[in-house]
């Protein structure tokens, strides 16, 4: 058979898309775990380390996957909880030397076995579409709501977080938020509460959540952020909680003239007549009561308390934490500029995204092989059978090399459409095949060109119905317009040339 250079073309691209897949040296070959996200504040992030990087051994002892590492940070923590100690990571890069009380605050994982990323769908975790309540916003609008939901979302310390840009083919701006490992109702939670945090005397507002009038909130630190107490309750335990805000001068100003006005307890002399009402979403959370040393006076530290409760005291406390770390989120970041609504909420388990991606390309391949059967039943020879097996299997090769080129996220829709890409593939080389086995009269050459141009017409009119796909649904079907757009380019371009080519040769 002669080889082409259209055919050593395909070869040339299956192995860039190849190395571009599994990377050089390979990353299945690769020991150790990947780090997925470090806190802000650990000492980990301030030596350094950072998301990517690979570590390999935990105390100089070697660690090879996520098992072999839990094990070792385990051993190193099982003894003596609460007393610091040293702990060694080695990674590929560097080691960091850490003195702490408890394991290391960062998430690692296994070390993936090739560069693909993977969308929601197959990693597990929730979906929204939002838009604003009752209002229909610009470009520049969404993109300040996006910032401002970013800083709120990175705050509260959730981890791999996507929040883009979407429109549908109305022009609507929509906001699409992912996060992997949450659950629809704790997404739901996040976004739908504005956040509106306004601290009150009487009707007078003396500041609100934000920058402008909230210079510095403190949380992970025992002395200035606690749960102060838990109790058993009617309904099970309650514990409450504190810590400190340090408000700006304006606000210690406002704060001031506001107690100004008000006179002393004459029931309770320690204290002045009027609470300091806090509202979240325009709801009052607690009321503190004001010190009568503070009439008058310009302070700028004040303290917040609130509680949690459970039906019991683990639960008490948990759900007492995240009412700070929520509360304290508030008052850093400040509430979001509209009401938002949830448009659509989705939901995927890691699971089950992994099974069906097994079966899915199972059944592909399975297809695969019935098609090329049936060719060769048709046909009677071995050579166009095997060769379509070969040409299909090359096209979902190309498909992930470039989606790995370009990090794109291979989510369900993106199955979709490599699954659309083989069908329309499989289809077009037996047009190829059917040319090249009828009209004898007309020589070989002008049988495959006459083959190739209904391909490439038949791509012409599959990419125009594509294009819309990108922006229907409000991007949602992105990944299935994108996929097929790079199938069916890749294809026309390189495989179908090549198999033409070779059946060319072969009937010759």
């Amino acid at each position: 058979m002669k080889i082409t250079w259209k055919v050593w073309l395909l070869i040339i691209i299956l192995v860039l898309s190849l190395i571009s897949i599994f990377s050089i040296p390979p990353k299945f070959l690769e020991k150790g775990v990947v780090v997925k996200s470090v806190d802000k504040d650990s000492s980990s992030f301030s030596q350094g380390m950072r998301q990517g990087d690979i570590i390999i051994a935990v105390n100089n002892i070697r660690v090879e996957n996520l098992e072999d590492y839990t094990q070792r940070i385990n051993e190193a923590f099982d003894k003596n909880i609460g007393e610091e100690r040293k702990l060694i990571l080695n990674t590929k890069q560097s080691e960091y030397i850490l003195f702490i009380s408890q394991p290391p605050e960062i998430t690692v994982s296994n070390i993936p076995s090739t560069t693909l990323n993977t969308g929601l769908d197959l990693q597990g975790g929730a979906r929204a579409l939002v838009k604003a309540q009752g209002k229909s916003l610009s470009n520049n609008e969404i993109q300040d709501l996006i910032s401002i939901t970013r800083n709120r979302l990175d705050t509260y310390g959730l981890k791999d977080i996507s929040i883009k840009l979407v429109s549908d083919l109305q022009g609507e701006n929509y906001m699409l938020i992912e996060i992997a490992g949450a659950t629809p109702s704790e997404l739901t939670e996040l976004i739908e509460d504005q956040g509106k945090f306004e601290a009150k005397i009487g009707e007078e507002i003396v500041f609100i959540g934000g920058e402008r009038d909230v210079s510095h909130v403190c949380r992970d630190d025992a002395t200035c952020a606690r749960i102060e107490s838990c109790f058993p309750n009617q309904e099970g335990y309650s514990c409450r909680f504190s810590f400190h805000v340090s408000l700006s001068e304006s606000a210690a100003k406002k704060h001031a003239e506001a107690t100004s006005k008000l006179e002393i307890n004459s029931t309770n002399p320690e204290y002045l007549t009027k609470k300091l009402d806090l509202y979240l979403d325009d709801e009052v959370f607690t009321s503190l009561f004001i010190s009568k040393d503070l009439q008058g006076k310009e302070t700028t530290q004040i303290s917040v308390q609130g509680s949690g409760s459970g039906q019991t005291e683990q639960e008490a406390l948990s759900n007492s934490k995240d009412e700070m770390n929520k509360l304290q989120t508030v008052l850093i970041t400040g509430s979001l500029p509209y009401k938002l609504e949830i448009v659509k909420l989705d939901t995927s388990s890691p699971l089950l995204g992994e099974k069906f991606t097994q079966t899915i390309l199972l059944a592909a391949i399975a297809a695969i092989v019935a098609v090329s059967i049936i060719i060769f039943i048709r046909y009677r020879k071995i050579k166009p059978s095997l060769l379509l097996l070969f040409t299909s299997l090359s096209e979902i090769v190309i498909i992930l090399g470039l989606a790995s080129l370009i990090n794109w996220n291979l989510d369900l829709p993106s199955i979709a459409g490599i699954i659309a890409v083989i069908g329309t593939g499989v289809d077009q080389q037996i047009v190829i095949l059917d040319e090249s086995n009828i009209n004898k009269v007309e020589s070989m050459k002008q049988r495959i060109k006459r083959a190739l141009f209904i391909v490439f017409a038949a791509f012409f009119t599959t990419l125009a119905s594509l294009i819309p796909l990108y922006w229907a649904g409000a991007g949602l079907l992105k990944g299935f317009a994108v996929t097929t757009i790079i199938g069916i380019t890749s294809a026309v371009l390189i495989t179908r040339p090549a198999f033409a080519d070779i059946i060319k040769s072969i009937g010759e």
